[in-house]
């Protein structure tokens, strides 16, 4: 499961999710991707789970780029404990995605292929997804 291997700080504040995101909005490495139109915290699972069913598809061919990364912290109490104590412990990492934000780029593949993969990857995923093509490419 994707997690940061070290970090400053165990334990984050929640933040908030406003605006779209202006960084990783465009495509970087492929010529396919789907881009988020919802914002949410995508966890480690979730993200494995879509690239998963994304390399099945495409049987190994061409290249799967991850853009996102699971380094935030979030926190949960014990069931039945009182208000109060403190903040609770660590239970796992999370990626903040705001609307506009490049999940997964393809590469190396048709667009017929590019285009189920990523549908099925999207299907993992909590958020709604558009596919997007590389404005200069060209179908061989």
């Amino acid at each position: 499961m994707l997690q940061p291997k070290k970090t400053k700080f165990r334990r984050w504040q929640k933040g908030r999710m406003k605006g779209v995101a202006h960084r990783g909005s465009q495509l970087a490495f492929g010529s396919f991707g789907i881009k988020t139109l919802e914002s949410c915290w995508m966890t480690g699972q979730q993200i494995e789970a879509a690239r998963q069913a994304v390399v099945r598809y495409m049987k190994r061919e061409g290249n799967v780029w991850i853009r996102i990364f699971p380094d935030k912290p979030f926190t949960r109490k014990p069931a039945e404990v009182r208000m109060g104590k403190g903040k609770g412990n660590p239970e796992g990492f999370v990626a903040p995605v705001t609307p506009g934000r490049m999940l997964i780029e393809v590469e190396g593949v048709p667009v017929e292929v590019a285009k189920e993969a990523l549908r099925l990857g999207a299907q993992k995923l909590p958020v709604s997804t558009k596919f997007v093509v590389r404005r200069d490419y060209v179908k061989q």
